[in-house]
């Protein structure tokens, strides 16, 4: 079983990284804040200003170890990393069926997203009850849309059932906040627009860099997807596996944030384009309950083993590279029980 290793996530402006013999080091204001071994870490994300030293660059790129760069708000500016590995004729097979049949996948990705989204409200509903009955209809809406995307018969009806359940599930999300001084009202991005949002759009960015890293480590091409049409620059396959970890990584992360007040109204920051983002600190406090998330212990529902909610995305990936080699007979998408 493959180890879950750790990311390191520097969030300190003008901070430098720096390689001191089998470790990283993190300076900032000339003072030494930080170090880890590298042999622990699978990924170094960078947000803002943060420089990195070329022997660092050259040490990560021999260990395997990618090198994200994001903005504060968390959107993507660069990735630097070693050469690709994977076999060539895996890859040779993940564009054929992506080009050729892309639907069968395409549709177990969909309904285990949307499986999992009726997850997390069955949840809300036996821990809080459902007085006006909003999360039961929602619950019923999202159960016909998953037999509705097991069913597609083209990806464009795919996706339109994937938005109808999108939409379902957002109308009472909001209700799953048990906090007096936070609303949500719909799912807006590019900017997010209220504190709930940026949340939920910075958790997703930490989800797809760790998806982009699993498929990468399964030998799989990261931007020809199923699911997710071709676009240059886009890693359209991490964006797949992604949609079957929204709801229990990212959005049950966001809920317990919030619910348990570890993030208030006042960590957030708003910008005269209508943007809401999370101040530095809370920012650090969103990405420590993203460690802790992911160290949660799970029974992988197909393989019945143990493992870290972090390591799931990686098995999957592993098994999609089976199921495209021609020893699965399908795609085994992950659904959260």
């Amino acid at each position: 079983m493959k180890k879950l290793l750790n990311t390191l996530y520097v969030t300190t402006e003008g901070a430098w990284l720096r390689k001191d013999g089998a470790n990283v080091v993190v300076e900032a204001e000339g003072a030494e804040r930080g170090r880890a071994p590298l042999h622990l870490l699978g990924a170094i994300v960078c947000f803002g200003q943060v420089g990195v030293s070329p022997r660092l660059m050259h040490a990560a790129a021999e260990a395997g170890i990618a090198i994200t760069y994001l903005g504060w708000s968390g959107r993507f500016l660069a990735r630097v990393e070693g050469p690709q590995g994977g076999n060539v004729l895996l890859r040779r097979a993940q564009h054929d069926r992506t080009r050729d049949a892309p639907l069968p996948v395409a549709r177990a990705i969909v309904a285990a997203k949307i499986a999992n989204q009726r997850g997390v409200i069955r949840r809300a509903i036996r821990d809080h009850g459902d007085a006006d009955g909003a999360l039961d209809l929602s619950e019923r809406r999202l159960t016909a849309a998953t037999r509705s995307a097991l069913a597609a018969s083209d990806l464009d009806g795919l996706r339109g059932t994937e938005g109808d359940a999108a939409n379902a599930y957002f109308a009472v999300f909001g209700s799953l906040l048990r906090v007096g001084d936070m609303s949500f009202s719909a799912r807006t991005r590019r900017p997010p627009r209220d504190p709930v949002n940026a949340v939920l759009s910075f958790l997703y960015v930490l989800l797809t860099a760790d998806c982009r890293a699993a498929v990468e480590a399964a030998g799989l091409d990261p931007q020809m997807g199923f699911l997710h049409r071709d676009r240059p620059g886009r890693p359209s396959l991490a964006l797949d596996l992604m949609e079957e970890f929204r709801a229990p990584l990212a959005d049950r992360a966001c809920l317990t944030l919030l619910n348990r007040r570890q993030v208030g109204r006042d960590d957030f920051r708003h910008e005269e384009t209508g943007a809401v983002l999370l101040q530095d600190d809370a920012r650090k406090t969103v990405l420590a309950a993203w460690q802790e998330r992911k160290r949660a212990i799970v029974t992988h529902p197909f393989l019945s083993e143990k493992m870290p909610l972090g390591l799931v995305p990686h098995v999957q990936a592993q098994l999609l590279a089976r199921h495209l080699r021609g020893d699965l007979d399908g795609y085994p998408a992950h659904v959260w029980r």
